[in-house]
């Protein structure tokens, strides 16, 4: 059946799955539905402890068995222990059939691979996975199905019934003996502890790990012990040092800061830069960048920043150190900085829900006036693709880029024009997972496209000093240099849906033929590969330093 962006969808991955094809981003407005709940054991007697000594006496104590689902968060980021440490341990006990819902998972947690090989996990739910993982996925090894879904349908897919969580384990780097966990104290902090919220409200069982027990109250609690059935001390949880990881960097690529002032350049002739603006940047490097360079505009015209929003970084942060921002909502924390500024009094926590599910009577995506994203792929239906890479590999995650690119007034995905050999546009995207009605403007090296749909900010842009360009005609520059792409061949076996935030099918992922880079540079023949291998020396050449500044000169004029 074909979905709103065009997909073919599968009936038989309809019937498996009991979903609807994606009909568009409104299609569930004013939906009413009574949320789920978990089992609850009460705890009456004050001489009983939670207090476990192992993590397999708390998987005895859970009672774990075959075919369970078992939740698990990301606040760790690459630097995360806990997916692994709970599931050696299931193996060791010959669990089988396991599905792990993970807010997201990554090449941290490559250690599991060989539990999907031998059947100790069969399904994932994840915003996407990153590394081994995806590969074993894309390769078929997994038996089931990989579920990606936004952060907020996460949440919509627990709060509803749709997933229910036996087990969840929550890392928390300060915790008391009666389960009340916080994200900051301890020598593992990771600041907030917002994806892991629902899995304490909604699962069944909630054990917290921690490497760092306090005594009781540890209050403020940022998960109560009214959630938390048992917990468990282990000498590590996780490396904060890998939290800041791969596109959480700053970048110093003089391309990417090319884009980020083009960024900031739209963004302050938009009708939506004034006084009490409200703003997110994704972490990819020219999105980090724009947010520096938008805080020199800010303080030069003094207009300040009502809130932030994320994933926050350092730049989101030093917003409110000086004073430009009023207040940070925070449900996850990209670097050691972040995880610091939840110190500050004007630094509020949210859970998952809050920010981002379209279930609830309202998100903080909804309030948000500029969210600034990365993508794999943009096509020239304005789709982006951010989970499957050029060759077919699942390797990335929705995470909230679906939810804020529809929540917010103005979404500006930022991504070069070439991925190395490949171009970052093109006819048609590998995999959607945020549909081009949601995009309004997609920013180039070689320029920036607006939305058709989007005739406000065309007009708004009249008069503007910017190179813009047709989103055909990025495609057809991109094609220029390097040829059209020869398309992935997959084979019929779908392993994996890319899930609408509304829970409807977006896309599917199909298991990859064979993998051949060389059907993938776009070019036909070896004098070809050379071509582009020049073309995309003399391109970097002209993409200089001093090229560069000589643009950022002219656009900031």
């Amino acid at each position: 059946m074909i979905n709103a962006v065009g997909r073919d969808i599968p009936e038989e991955i309809l019937k498996i799955t009991g979903k609807e094809v994606f009909h568009g981003n409104n299609y569930y407005e004013g939906y009413e539905y009574k949320k789920d709940g978990p089992i609850t054991k009460c705890v009456m007697n004050n001489s009983d402890s939670k207090l476990v000594k192992s993590i397999h006496e708390a998987l005895v104590k859970c009672e774990i068995k075959d075919g369970m689902t078992l939740g698990f968060h990301h606040h760790f980021r690459e630097g995360d222990y806990i997916v692994n440490m709970v599931m050696e341990e299931i193996h060791k006990m010959g669990i089988k059939d396991i599905t792990i819902c993970a807010s997201s998972l990554g090449k941290a947690h490559d250690p599991i691979v060989p539990y999907i090989e031998d059947g100790t996990i069969t399904n994932i739910q994840s915003s996407g996975v990153r590394g081994k993982i995806g590969e074993a996925i894309s390769n078929g090894k997994l038996k089931g199905l990989a579920i990606m879904r936004s952060h907020g349908g996460r949440v919509r897919a627990i709060e509803t019934g749709e997933t229910r969580i036996d087990i969840a384990f929550i890392g928390a780097p300060t915790c008391d003996d009666y389960g009340n966990c916080r994200g900051i104290g301890g020598k593992s902090d990771c600041g907030v502890l917002s994806y892991a919220m629902v899995d304490g409200d909604y699962a069944d069982k909630v054990v917290a790990i921690t490497d760092c027990l306090v005594p009781f109250p540890n209050f403020p609690a940022h998960i109560s012990m009214t959630k938390v059935d048992y917990v468990v001390e282990v000498d590590a949880i996780g490396d904060p040092k890998k939290i800041a990881t791969g596109a959480a960097k700053p970048t110093t690529d003089q391309r990417k800061l090319m884009m980020a002032e083009y960024c900031t350049q739209f963004v302050v002739n938009t009708p939506y830069f004034k006084d009490g603006f409200s703003y997110q940047t994704g972490v990819g490097g020219a999105s980090i960048a724009s947010t520096i360079s938008l805080s020199k505009i800010m303080k030069e015209r003094n207009i300040r920043m009502r809130f932030g929003v994320g994933g926050l970084t350092k730049p989101m942060c030093d917003l409110l150190i000086n004073n430009q921002a009023d207040c940070m909502l925070d449900t996850q924390d990209f670097d050691l900085d972040a995880v610091e500024s939840l110190k500050d009094l004007r630094y509020f926590r949210i859970s998952a829900g809050e920010y981002a599910d379209p279930f609830n009577k309202g998100a903080v995506v909804n309030k948000l006036d500029f969210v600034i994203l990365a993508a794999l792929e943009v096509d020239i239906n304005f789709n982006c693709n951010v989970v499957v890479s050029s060759d077919g590999i699942i390797t990335g995650a929705q995470g909230g880029h679906p939810d804020t690119a529809a929540g917010a007034k103005c979404a500006i995905v930022i991504a070069p024009l070439l991925q190395g050999r490949i171009p970052a546009i093109c006819t048609e995207v590998t995999t959607v997972t945020t549909p081009g009605e949601s995009v309004d403007v997609v920013i180039k090296d070689y320029g920036i496209a607006i939305n058709p749909g989007r005739q406000d900010l065309i007009e708004a842009m009249k008069d503007v000093d910017l190179p813009f360009k047709t989103i055909e005609e990025l495609r057809d520059i991109a094609y220029s240099i390097v040829g059209e792409p020869k398309k992935v061949q997959f084979e019929d076996r779908v392993v994996g849906i890319i899930e609408s935030r509304d829970g409807t099918i977006m896309d599917v992922v199909r298991k990859i033929k064979n993998i051949q880079y060389n059907t993938y540079i776009g070019c036909n023949h070896l004098f070809g590969y050379f071509t582009c291998t020049l073309l995309l020396y003399f391109y970097d050449r002209l993409c200089s330093s001093s090229f560069c500044e000589l643009s950022q000169s002219k656009i900031t004029k």
